[in-house]
């Protein structure tokens, strides 16, 4: 049986970009616009608030881990906050290898591990658009184990180091996402697979993208009407049905063109097209160019 969220990750190919153990005493703020760029935040001591564009402030505490798989302007405070809000407080650098923000010549209130990584994947906006904007696990000791295990490896200079990284990487992005409630979890392939009737579907999709699926196929599959089926994947999942569809099929062309290993065809043939010359038409309209000025620009 397809593993859709496992699959979406594994081409997403994340890889460390830094981590980094931080500790705050009395207030103190940080803002951060870091456009694109997945964050990912274990609180390991303490408690602060987080406040990320577009969704409610949250208070996060001992064991809590935020992953933000693009994130956008987002800003941390002390639970009791700066007064002004124009302050920014510059996180310091200690002889321990932590970074204070606030105070430092205090006992803190709070240790977090953060960091960002990177996805390789020149897919990368176009799968992460099917993921939660935000989500946030509260009390999974096994995922405080997992970030601390990136932290520690991505500060040493063991061999296979990278190799090590984006397995563990790979295991923690997993792991963020299965372990999110379904209902808390904002519109993406996460809250689709939490619903049993359309996670049905959703496999289905990923088991056979060759075939001519229709909303009517894919309900039935999901034991739903189709009005139902298709109200309750758009809410779900925040696309239509077809369009998911169409985003898997893409992500799976743009892979496989960049592999170099069949030609269009063949790549069409995979996808689920009936010919390279309809392939070819959805895929420049989907992504700007054709299959074959793609498959040119790659890098070898």
């Amino acid at each position: 049986m397809a593993d859709p969220l496992a699959e979406v990750v594994t081409l997403l190919q994340p890889g460390a970009r830094y981590s980094k153990v931080v500790s705050g005493a009395s207030r103190w703020r940080i803002r951060r616009t870091e456009f694109g760029q997945p964050y990912y935040c274990a609180i390991l001591e303490g408690s602060c608030c987080l406040s990320v564009d577009g969704h409610e402030p949250l208070t996060l505490e001992a064991t809590d881990f935020v992953l933000v798989p693009a994130a956008h302007n987002f800003t941390m405070t002390s639970l009791e906050p700066p007064v002004s809000t124009d302050i920014d407080t510059p996180p310091t650098a200690l002889p321990n290898g932590e970074f204070r923000l606030g105070t430092q010549d205090v006992p803190p209130d709070i240790r977090l591990l953060v960091g960002h990584c990177v996805f390789d994947s020149p897919d990368a906006a176009l799968l992460v658009s099917l993921l939660p904007q935000l989500v946030h696990v509260r009390g999974e000791k096994r995922l405080a184990t997992l970030v601390q295990l990136v932290g520690d490896e991505s500060r040493a200079q063991r061999p296979a180091r990278d190799v090590i990284l984006a397995r563990l990487l790979e295991v923690l992005f997993i792991e963020a996402l299965r372990s999110t409630a379904g209902t808390s979890a904002s519109p993406g392939l996460l809250r689709g697979l939490a619903d049993t009737r359309l996670a049905v579907a959703i496999r289905r999709m990923h088991e056979s993208p060759t075939r001519a699926w229709t909303v009517v196929q894919l309900a039935k599959e999901a034991a739903l009407s189709r009005s139902a089926f298709f109200e309750r994947f758009n809410r779900a999942v925040g696309v239509a049905p077809m369009e998911y569809l169409l985003t898997w099929r893409m992500a799976l062309a743009k892979n496989l063109l960049r592999r170099k290993e069949v030609g269009v065809a063949e790549v069409a043939e995979r996808v689920g097209y009936s010919s390279a010359s309809t392939f070819s038409v959805a895929f420049t309209r989907h992504v700007g160019v054709s299959p074959t000025r793609y498959a040119q620009e790659q890098v070898a």
